[in-house]
């Protein structure tokens, strides 16, 4: 019997936020989601990811790449961001990679980029919101904010583990390739088991 895609048809707001380390592997996740899951990707940006260029390549690089794979425009401002909310647009938001700058300001409330404004503006019609963590400082100034979202409603998990303990001892980064299983269980209300791994 054909497994069922749960993910046929749904429209998912996929942010990406400055942990340019790991945007190749994302992008992996994008063409996953947009051909073989044949779900409508729509690319939401932070200013970093959205100007900045790095060794992991060039801003312009970047914004192209995942307009070529979903097909749709790169959000980039609140402006664009914000009918999210009022006109019901999607059915999940995916941020991923999430960095611990993000983190911090979307449990404390604070609305300065595309990517903040989609996170709030879908979570006040509780859809789920889905947090690919990436930072260096996750088991460090970060921890409290990652314990603080993992108790908020709608907010699932990628699971997640420390990358280098030895080198980088405060260091989580989410195991990217469960993106997709994530969101699935996220579409049902279900945080997907374990959340931390051995990475």
């Amino acid at each position: 019997m054909a497994e069922k895609n749960g993910l046929k048809g749904k429209k998912i707001g996929f942010a990406l936020t400055g942990s340019h380390c790991t945007l190749n592997r994302v992008l992996a996740v994008y063409k996953e989601l947009a051909r073989e899951k044949e779900a409508e990707v729509y690319p939401i940006l932070s200013p970093s990811v959205l100007h900045t260029d790095t060794r992991f390549g060039s801003a312009d690089h970047w914004r192209k790449e995942l307009e070529t794979v979903c097909g749709n425009t790169v959000i980039s401002s609140i402006r664009d961001a914000e009918p999210i909310g009022p006109e019901r647009l999607l059915d999940a938001v995916i941020i991923a990679p999430a960095s611990g700058n993000t983190i911090a300001k979307l449990v404390n409330g604070v609305v300065d980029t595309a990517v903040l404004m989609a996170a709030k503006a879908h979570l006040r019609n509780g859809g789920p919101l889905i947090i690919a963590v990436s930072t260096n400082d996750g088991l460090g100034i970060s921890a409290k904010n990652i314990g603080l979202l993992l108790n908020m409603k709608n907010v699932f998990f990628v699971p997640f583990g420390q990358d280098d303990p030895l080198k980088k001892p405060n260091s989580l980064v989410a195991k990217m390739e469960m993106i997709v299983e994530t969101t699935e269980k996220a579409l049902i209300g279900q945080q997907i088991q374990p959340i931390l791994i051995e990475y």
